[in-house]
């Protein structure tokens, strides 16, 4: 318990970056306040060693996420993106509220994809910018 405090009190003070007297109040006031929570709660997982395999595959997306962003920024510093569309994409199947998160960080992390929706069916809606314009109506 001490932990989970401790926890949301740090992340209380780095989303504010206020050390003053009242908001040291507000947070351990937060802190206190909001119900325990498991971010693995809904997840189907059998053993830790699923979970920590989906943990990795996450982190492993995330890190290929960082020189993808760079290149994107400079590819739409050089080149206009014009374009939109949103696509719908699958959310792979019975995945906890801790790794939706990240996917969802790590698809928006990117400067030309956004998530706009995330819905429980299995699907997010993505917003991506595009050089150029898609034709979909041509019949393959």
């Amino acid at each position: 318990m001490v932990p989970s405090i401790l926890f949301r009190l740090i992340l209380w003070f780095l989303l504010t970056a206020d050390f003053g007297i009242t908001n040291v109040i507000i947070g351990i006031l937060v802190a206190l306040l909001l119900p325990p929570y498991n971010i693995f709660s809904k997840a189907p997982y059998t053993n830790t060693e699923e979970k920590l395999k989906d943990l990795l595959t996450i982190f492993k997306h995330i890190i290929i996420a960082i020189p993808q962003a760079y290149k994107e920024s400079i590819e739409m510093i050089l080149s206009p993106h014009r374009h939109e569309e949103v696509v719908r994409e699958a959310v792979p199947p019975n995945r906890s509220k801790l790794l939706i998160f990240l996917d969802t960080y790590v698809i928006t992390f990117t400067p030309k994809a956004v998530v706009i929706k995330y819905n429980d069916k299995g699907w997010y809606d993505v917003h991506y910018v595009k050089r150029k314009a898609v034709d979909r109506t041509m019949d393959n």
